[in-house]
């Protein structure tokens, strides 16, 4: 069986003409030595406000349609980039039409469901999914997280945070942020909104808090929600390895998760090996939507995927659990996994 493929170069980046975005927020001060491009917008977080691994019966990819493009004229709404400065509650045009027409301050938009998606839809094992996609290999530089509802199949809030590594010069994280986030214009919002890792962890277990997700006197585990990653290598890898860059120990929320791969593997049982999102995109007809490798956008078009898995039938169990006693060892909870 052979699955059909869209042509991502039809989808909308958010760059243009090398640039991010070209109406955005006054000149911040400048960061030395730093070729800037111009500044980017912004964003408050937005709020809408076992052993072994469960098996599945084998499903088919899809051979529907492709949806339309966000950014065209015959859908619901037209896509915009999120302003990031919006997403790290700074964002100062929030009342300037100009901006809002331009950036998007409502992470729900992206997602929109129909009545005929719950028709398949299982019961899960967690009542939320925290959709995970970390950017960074040698420290986290952006920390992105979606909650997305289990049973209403739609965004709750959004995390979003960048990271300023600890363990590198200036001149080296300027470097590092240049070639990261100048290809994509927004290396100015993250030299003007990035914190620390241990900030950040600090900023995030209050989200989780507020969200009735986790409890540091309860044991510091999730409560009713599972991380959902593309690959294993977010929290089985740079987590830890960053915690130890950052002198913390590993929170325990970080000892299990969901690899999306895995399950979509097991799932459809596809003939050509999903081994990235963007191949499990392709396969299933959804179009890519912002830049890739930029955390944020991978997070949101992970959901997407997510969120199309559980309307076909999904049911998405943990699979990777590390050993109470040995944390840097993990059991892998499928058989056949990518």
């Amino acid at each position: 069986m052979s699955f059909p493929r869209i042509s991502l170069s039809r989808v909308p980046s958010y760059h243009h003409n090398g640039n991010y975005f070209h109406l955005l927020h006054p000149p911040f001060i400048p960061v030395s030595k730093i070729p800037s491009l111009p500044t980017y917008q912004t964003a408050r977080t937005c709020t809408d406000f076992n052993s072994q691994a469960q098996t599945h019966p084998t499903v088919s990819l899809p051979s529907l349609i492709p949806s339309p493009p966000p950014n065209n004229p015959n859908a619901t709404h037209r896509w915009k980039p999120m302003c990031l400065y919006h997403t790290h509650g700074k964002c100062t045009k929030i009342d300037d039409p100009v901006h809002v027409e331009k950036f998007n301050h409502d992470c729900s938009r992206d997602f929109q469901v129909s009545a005929a998606d719950f028709e398949r839809k299982r019961p899960q094992d967690f009542d939320f999914f925290l959709v995970f996609d970390l950017e960074g290999k040698v420290e986290i530089l952006e920390f992105p997280v979606l909650i997305i509802d289990a049973k209403k199949m739609g965004v709750v809030d959004l995390f979003h945070r960048f990271v300023r590594p600890t363990a590198m010069s200036e001149e080296r994280v300027n470097e590092y942020i240049y070639n990261k986030y100048g290809k994509f214009g927004v290396d100015r919002v993250w030299h003007d909104t990035a914190l620390p890792f241990n900030e950040v962890l600090q900023q995030f277990e209050s989200w989780l808090t507020q969200h009735n997700l986790w409890e540091k006197t309860h044991g510091g585990r999730l409560n009713r929600a599972a991380f959902v990653t593309c690959g294993n290598w977010d929290v089985k890898t740079q987590v830890p390895h960053q915690c130890s860059v950052s002198k913390l120990k590993l929170p325990p929320y970080f000892m299990e998760w969901i690899n999306l791969k895995d399950v979509y593997q097991n799932f459809y049982n596809p003939r050509n090996e999903a081994r990235g999102m963007r191949t499990m995109m392709s396969q299933l007809k959804i179009p890519m939507v912002g830049s890739h490798h930029l955390g944020l956008d991978d997070t949101k078009n992970i959901a997407r995927v997510l969120i199309r898995m559980l309307a076909d039938g999904a049911v998405l169990p943990i699979t990777a659990r590390r050993k109470p006693e040995s944390p840097g060892t993990v059991n892998f909870l499928y058989k056949n996994r990518i």
